[in-house]
């Protein structure tokens, strides 16, 4: 299971895709963002990581074994919590666990001493970037090319999706997972 916060979408992003999409009225910003958000979850799904950096968390059975988190990239783990078959939820000391961040921000994680936990919740700071102006301009531009066709498409029945220009400008940034 993973849990994600909200990406918040901030003043300097909204006036930008306004401009992109020729928006001039600010009353459309509330559909913008909804438009814009659809366009970040997207790209984040394709793209295999979060784009910016918020908290989430992730449960994972207690294993011996290096076992690699799906949240991705990672910067920081915050806390590992047992969860029991029974009983309330527990932290783990930073004794019973080991985790390791690669430099491409593959957090792996090792239960030594889950104690009674079968899984362990993993919280975390994840994301490519710490806000829309230091992501990528391919990925930024992918965004808003995706938010454009979500916006002219969003009362037609016959999208056909995406245009393929987004793919094109995300694919050098996709991760993929060999299981």
């Amino acid at each position: 299971m993973i849990s994600r916060d909200a990406v918040v979408l901030g003043s300097d992003m909204l006036d930008e895709a306004r401009a992109y999409l020729r928006l001039e009225a600010e009353e459309e910003d509330a559909s913008l963002g909804s438009i814009l958000l659809g366009a970040i979850n997207h790209a984040e799904s394709y793209l295999g990581q979060m784009l910016l950096r918020r908290n989430g968390r992730e449960v994972v059975p207690a294993s011996l074994h290096w076992q690699r988190l799906t949240l991705s990239p990672v910067v920081l783990v915050n806390s590992v919590t047992g969860i029991p078959a029974e009983g309330m939820p527990f932290a783990l000391s930073s004794e019973a666990y080991k985790v390791e961040i690669d430099v491409h921000g593959e957090a792996w994680l090792r239960v030594m001493r889950p104690g009674s936990a079968g899984r362990v919740e993993v919280a975390c700071l994840a994301g490519m970037a710490q806000n829309w102006g230091e992501l990528p301009e391919a990925v930024r531009l992918a965004i808003f090319r995706l938010a454009a066709h979500l916006h002219l498409y969003r009362d037609n029945l016959d999208d056909s999706g995406p245009p393929e220009g987004v793919a094109s400008l995300l694919r050098s940034w996709r991760r993929m997972r060999i299981q």
